[in-house]
């Protein structure tokens, strides 16, 4: 049940094969159009909105569809504004590297990420950091995530360097459910792992 309270804050498999299409439709748009930035901008923009007027249509959260959009639009503008066609990943790039950065700073200073978001899916808020042994489980869990967005920069880093606009349309596409999926059951498993084998479980923290 936590894992699929998670599953449903990150967006789910159907939330991740959305944030998936705008890319897709650009780096199609790009190439079927004879390397037109302007055709990979419409396209992107075209299933961009699609999407979050299915969303919407679906009932999910009106600002989490408006952010979700906003980031097509800006990494539309960018490519718009330099010129390059790969500058639309750029965004993507940037965002992974400072999600790593801040998954590892909240290890450090005994938040964990993860434990902040499966404490607001149980609605537990912050009680979970009075239990020393889930603070640690946490923290051994989101090291995967740190992991996961180091990846991603690890791939998209030097295709972006050579300009290769195809190839980070497909990283972009594989790397984002896949990666996910894996990432949530390897940290879930490492969690539970952590835990000593006498602890109630996630969702009942034992205060120090």
């Amino acid at each position: 049940m936590a894992q699929e309270s998670l599953n449903d804050l990150l967006g789910g498999r159907r939330g991740a094969i959305e944030a998936s299409l705008p890319p897709l439709a650009f780096g199609l748009g790009w190439a079927l159009s004879g390397r037109s930035n302007l055709a990979g901008v419409v396209a992107a923009l075209v299933v961009g909105a699609a999407v979050a007027i299915w969303r919407v249509s679906q009932g999910h959260r009106p600002m989490a569809v408006v952010i979700s959009l906003f980031g097509v639009c800006l990494a539309a503008l960018v490519v718009l504004r330099t010129g390059h066609a790969a500058d639309f990943f750029l965004l993507q790039l940037v965002s992974n590297a400072v999600s790593a950065l801040a998954w590892l700073v909240s290890i450090a200073i005994r938040w964990p990420l993860l434990g902040v978001v499966v404490g607001l899916a149980l609605g537990q808020k912050t009680r979970w950091r009075r239990d020393p042994a889930l603070v640690r489980a946490y923290n051994w869990g989101s090291a995967v995530w740190v992991l996961q967005y180091v990846v991603r920069v690890a791939v998209f880093l030097p295709l972006y360097a050579a300009d290769k606009v195809l190839a980070l349309t497909a990283a972009r596409v594989a790397l984002t459910w896949p990666l996910v999926a894996a990432c949530v059951a390897v940290s879930w498993w490492v969690v539970r792992r952590a835990l000593p084998p006498d602890h109630p479980g996630l969702r009942n923290p034992v205060a120090a």
